[in-house]
């Protein structure tokens, strides 16, 4: 089969979450298991490093990823779901892996995947694993797909943890607190395994502190080392002034959004919990590397600036804390209007995230291509319900096309609700 050919044919044969939703998911770890088995448990033949958390886990993994690549390290990354190719899920030093990789493992072993009848997700995990056992990776980053605790990615023993934060997304899957939730992101601690949580919150402290003192593992909160002092925005980059109990560091960043100055307390602190481990990664490493993760890693869609005049980001923020994050650097731009090229999936709750955008701002209604998609108009009426009106314009592409022609030169143009909007954009 060609590349295009195998896609359709996973897509066709296995559940995909992106596509079906929570009738994908299949929760727990024996399939995974029963795969990595039959590909000679390549998932034990590098190191690894698990992140987890509602929002950051992204930005995070590639912060990591981006380090360990400046310290010569062959740096494995596995991250989900991809913006534009499959072959996204899984780089090594930045770079995506061939996609004659992907079909050369599907011919493989196809007749085993038929016989075990795999989720897409769980597939996928088996492939990057096997993908970075082949290819020799020194360490791997492994961010988690959902929750932890029954993750697909969850058979590995990291030689650390980070969990970002904990916010309210698949309360449906994971748990209708955020205690609940928060067990469910645990689920990644392993006995003795030092893990770093980015933040501290009230209501999930205790879950974390208990998880590990029943594991040994030794535990940290990155919030209590490492305090922002300053934040600025100077020749697009975000410079951070960060001060520890070491010494007051000044840190550029080339992530922009408000929501990136909690994610890398948590990565310096695990950066540090690396060094600890014998990982020789200097502070020039990580200055280095923070301030290139984009060129380093090929992020995408957090916070990622399209154009300017008027000044137009997407971001990829899809539930309300990281939402919440995506209106705080709204806050910090001048500008003269604001609009929304603005889609969400059908099986989210909107009634926490609709009510969080202002009545005042000039909105585009739209739906990504995704068969989970609202139906633009379908969204058209719920934002009605909360004062927000605008057009409809299904197709992304067209509804920026529309707004940019429809904007001034001093407006502001934020392009998001999901994901799969962003997805769909053809700037990225």
């Amino acid at each position: 089969m060609t590349y295009q050919e195998t896609l359709a044919y996973l897509y066709q044969q296995l559940p995909v979450f992106h596509l079906a939703g929570k009738q994908a998911y299949k929760p727990g770890l024996l399939t995974t298991e029963i795969l990595l088995e039959h590909l000679g448990n390549p998932h034990r033949k590098f190191k690894t490093i698990h992140v987890a958390g509602t929002n950051g886990k992204g930005s995070s993994s590639h912060m990591l990823s981006a380090i360990l690549q400046e310290a010569g390290y062959k740096t494995g990354l596995y991250t989900s779901p991809h913006l534009k190719d499959y072959t996204e899920r899984f780089k090594i030093n930045g770079v995506a892996i061939d996609p004659e990789r992907v079909v050369a493992f599907v011919e493989e072993n196809r007749m085993f995947i038929q016989s075990v009848t795999p989720s897409f997700f769980e597939l996928s995990v088996a492939l990057a694993f096997y993908e970075f056992a082949r290819q020799e990776v020194d360490i791997a980053v492994i961010e988690v797909g959902m929750g932890g605790r029954l993750d697909s990615t969850n058979v590995i023993v990291p030689e650390v943890a980070l969990i970002t934060n904990i916010g309210w997304d698949h309360a449906d899957v994971l748990g209708d607190t955020l205690p609940k939730i928060a067990a469910e992101k645990a689920g990644i601690m392993k006995a003795g395994v030092p893990v770093v949580i980015s933040e501290r919150q009230p209501e999930t402290n205790e879950v974390f502190h208990a998880k590990a003192d029943v594991l040994g593992a030794p535990l940290t909160f990155a919030s209590d080392l490492y305090t922002v002092q300053t934040e600025v925005i100077k020749a697009g980059k975000k410079v951070l002034t960060i001060e520890s109990m070491e010494a007051i560091q000044t840190i550029e960043l080339d992530l922009l959004g408000s929501y990136q100055a909690k994610n890398v307390l948590g990565v310096l602190e695990t950066t540090r919990v690396l060094t600890q481990l014998g990982y020789e990664i200097t502070q020039e490493h990580t200055r280095r590397a923070l301030a290139q993760v984009v060129s380093l890693t090929g992020l995408k869609g957090r916070w990622q600036q399209l154009s300017t005049q008027p000044l137009t980001y997407a971001d990829t923020g899809h539930n309300e804390p990281g939402i919440r994050e995506v209106f705080k650097t709204i806050a910090s731009i001048n500008y003269q209007h604001l609009w929304f090229v603005l889609g969400f999936v059908a099986d989210k709750d909107l009634s926490k995230i609709l009510p969080l955008y202002p009545t005042q701002a000039r909105y585009v209604f739209c739906q990504a291509s995704t068969p989970r998609a609202l139906p633009a108009e379908a969204l058209k009426k719920l934002a009605a319900k909360y004062g927000l009106s605008g057009e409809t314009i299904p197709d992304v592409n067209e509804a920026l096309a529309y707004v940019r022609a429809q904007a001034e030169v001093r407006d502001l143009i934020v392009v998001g609700g999901s994901t799969f909007v962003v997805a769909d954009l053809n700037e990225l």
